[in-house]
């Protein structure tokens, strides 16, 4: 296994360079970092071959180490993401460009002139545990936007991240942009982690990507704002006049689509008067596909035994649980008040949604479920930067600021306040 650990990183030194490479970046013109983008694609597609040979170095340790063979097909695996990532490096290129854009004129009664125009965040840094394609879509957008970005990526797939940052960084240099932009912190040691959140002095913005329990050490630790989301306890709940065929298809999407990742469904609650119709389908349709259930008392009435070999009664902390895995938990409700006050008790926020054909449940429920994605009659796997037309994203945040949702290019901005007068005095 590849060990870092030894090596010294002045992270400092880091932060300095990341701060200059972001002034010298905010004067590139869109032309210029869309050409940089393109640039970076080819050069992705040039070097595939050494990228997924790094990766298959990385994949053989997880795999000696006993790591789940899901994980690493759905977060560690690379070879069936190479063209999708380079298509999203394109596609972010041919985005509007945020930065330079102007919103909220107005003149003012004594005329000045006041509006606000955004500028880039400056230097991000980012926190992630695996899915090296995070290095893409980090890298992409913050060049975008003008962003310089250091990067801490997980110990499973650290010669792929250092492969992808060499990419990135060797095509920077040869289009004469600062190669400082992007920099990757090459060690597994966790203590650059705890130093990286006091960088304040030169990193505006820390961005964790992982667990739970990474979320809450950033926000502990840091002295530097932290963005936070990208944890998903999602739900669908199935109301009495749901069209159940489309329900199942969308539960099922929702569930095995992707099954290791934030957006994926963790729990079904199901209007009791069609309770013992529709489970047993759910628990036939998903089950062929290695799904298994945890169901509260109620649904476990409802199936009367049914697959009993799959569903289990689900313990006390299970409707907390994100599974990360072909595991759903099932709830018996009485109707949309019940189903709210769930998703209130124990979602965390991210993606929940309501399947129906009574427009004003739905729309109750938009009103009154607070998450960064409310859905109707659609799976939870749609929040997602690129599914939404943005191109890549850098996270998903369930917080209320700065950004809420997956954050795409715009998000990366700031903006500052521009006034325009003529000799004005304040009086």
């Amino acid at each position: 296994m590849i060990d870092t650990t030894v090596q010294t990183i002045d992270l400092v030194a880091m932060g300095k360079r990341a701060k200059a490479a972001s002034r010298d970046l905010a004067k590139a013109t869109t032309v210029e970092k869309n050409a940089a983008l393109l640039t970076i694609a080819k050069a992705l597609e040039l070097n595939t071959d050494a990228i997924l040979a790094a990766n298959r170095l990385d994949l053989e340790d997880a795999q000696d180490n006993g790591v789940d063979p899901l994980y690493i097909r759905d977060r560690l695996a690379m070879e069936q993401r190479m063209v999708g990532m380079i298509a999203d490096v394109r596609k972010v290129a041919e985005l509007p460009d945020p930065v330079g854009r102007v919103f909220d004129e107005a003149t003012l009664e004594n005329g000045l002139r006041v509006s606000k125009r955004r500028t880039p965040l400056g230097v991000l840094g980012v926190i992630y545990e695996a899915r090296p394609n995070v290095t893409i879509d980090v890298a992409t957008l913050a060049l975008k936007t003008g962003n310089a970005v250091i990067l801490r990526g997980g110990k499973e797939v650290l010669r792929t991240n250092m492969a992808l940052v060499r990419v990135i960084r060797e095509a920077l240099i040869g289009i004469d942009l600062p190669a400082d932009a992007v920099q990757y912190i090459e060690s597994t040691d966790r203590k650059y982690v705890g130093e990286m959140l006091k960088l304040h002095d030169y990193i505006d913005m820390i961005i964790p990507r992982g667990g739970n329990s990474l979320h809450n050490f950033c926000r502990e630790n840091s002295t530097i704002p932290v963005i936070t989301g990208g944890i998903g306890i999602c739900h669908l709940y199935v109301d009495e006049t749901a069209k159940l065929d489309d329900a199942l298809a969308v539960i099922h999407n929702a569930k095995t689509q992707r099954p290791a990742v934030c957006n994926a469904l963790d729990t079904i609650l199901v209007h009791e008067r069609i309770a013992a119709a529709f489970l047993p389908q759910v628990v036939d349709h998903l089950g062929k596909d290695g799904v298994v259930f945890k169901a509260d008392e109620r649904a476990l009435q409802a199936l009367n035994g049914h697959r009993s070999d799959i569903v289990e009664a689900a313990g006390p902390d299970d409707f907390d649980t994100e599974w990360y895995a072909l595991i759903l938990g099932m709830k018996v409700v009485d109707g949309l008040d019940e189903a709210i006050d769930h998703i209130r008790d124990h979602s965390t926020n991210h993606s929940d949604g309501i399947l129906t054909q009574n427009m004003d449940d739905a729309n109750r429920f938009l009103d009154e479920v607070d998450s960064a994605a409310v859905y109707v009659n659609a799976s939870t796997r749609f929040t997602d930067g690129s599914a939404l037309g943005l191109g890549a994203e850098i996270a998903i945040s369930t917080q209320k600021l700065h950004a809420r949702g997956p954050m795409a290019l715009e998000e990366m901005t700031t903006y500052k306040w521009v006034i325009i007068g003529e000799g004005h005095v304040r009086p």
